[in-house]
């Protein structure tokens, strides 16, 4: 079998691959410089021969299935397989792979120091520095730009899965209360509670939103939910922006409901008006869709992607049963 790679795959990957099914080629989106398009990606798999498919963002559409019969699985190197149509993927017998932890730690960390550089006020204090501000004695900075500690807060999670727990875990160095709303996972932490929706937001100091864009989750954080923050707290979105009600965000931050918020994602990518509106507010930090831009997140897909499909090949499962739907999307996500 001859697997056509258009993610981005590391060189011991490839080795593994060649190992498992004898052949693989290698055109990763990169050399491109944008994801394959539907017909790309159609002409790669007949010129390859492929049977097997390695994607990261190329869109895997009916036609492409309908156009390239031969494709027996399809691994998806992200956190979900959004860019798939699973539908017809299930239809055919075809088994969809992803990875949904792939880029668990590298959300964690900008997570923690997005956080700290907010509390800190980090950003406005290196600017003010450089603008030569300080002309007075050395207590003026201080006191200025005195902030807070992470230690012995309480963060809210909503949505529990990969990303959230590796925060959950990284955050037990500070010392913070870690409570988390999600119908789809029970934590083994006991250092962890699952309590509902209207706790997390009404008693946490830090509300971090992880969850997957889905018909239930579009507009899911509406300004009922954020009219119960505490007006010291801070939202946190590294997920997706359209989970959170775009105006009653907005409400919040300009009428200071609520202290800010650290935003990853935003309504357009890239930023329209009504986003920059967002992103300049004084109390908001906006990093330009970073959370998992790490060169390790893509070591780690390789090591996720190639360790489910060493399990199906030699097991030989070429069935699928009940193929991923979307509550098992989202607990998984």
């Amino acid at each position: 079998m001859n697997v056509l790679v258009t993610a981005p795959y590391n060189e011991a990957g490839l080795l593994q691959l060649k190992e498992l099914f004898g052949a693989y080629t290698y055109r990763s989106w990169k050399e491109n410089g944008k994801a394959y398009n539907e017909a790309e990606l159609i002409s790669l798999l007949k010129e390859s021969k492929a049977e097997g498919l390695i994607a990261e963002l190329d869109k895997v559409t009916e036609n492409v299935f309908a156009e390239v019969p031969e494709l027996k699985f399809v691994g998806v190197c992200r956190g979900m397989p959004s860019n798939v149509d699973v539908k017809a993927a299930t239809k055919r017998g075809i088994p969809v792979f992803f990875t949904p932890a792939r880029n668990a730690q590298a959300v964690a960390e900008l997570f923690i120091g997005n956080l700290i550089t907010f509390f800190r006020h980090t950003i406005p204090s290196i600017e003010w520095l450089k603008q030569e501000k300080w002309d007075g004695d050395y207590l003026q900075a201080y006191l200025k730009f005195k902030g807070n500690e992470i230690a012995g807060k309480t963060i809210g999670m909503v949505g529990f899965g990969a990303v959230g727990q590796r925060i959950a875990a990284v955050l037990e160095g500070f010392q913070c209360t870690v409570q988390y709303y999600d119908p789809y996972v029970e934590s083994q932490n006991p250092n962890h509670t699952r309590v509902s929706l209207e706790t997390v937001f009404s008693t946490s100091d830090v509300v971090s939103i992880h969850l997957p864009r889905t018909e239930e989750t579009i507009g899911m954080i509406n300004e009922h939910y954020l009219g119960l923050m505490k007006e010291d707290a801070i939202l946190v979105n590294t997920s997706r922006a359209v989970v959170v009600e775009r105006e009653a965000l907005v409400h919040a931050l300009k009428e200071h409901k609520i202290r800010g918020a650290i935003l990853d994602v935003f309504y357009h990518e890239p930023p329209e008006q009504s986003d920059y509106e967002i992103i300049k507010l004084p109390n908001v930090l906006a990093t330009p869709h970073l959370a998992g831009a790490s060169y390790e997140v893509e070591d780690h897909h390789v090591c996720i992607m190639n360790q489910a499909l060493t399990k199906w090949y030699t097991q030989r499962n070429l069935q699928v049963p009940t193929l991923y739907n979307r509550k098992a999307l989202e607990a998984m996500s």
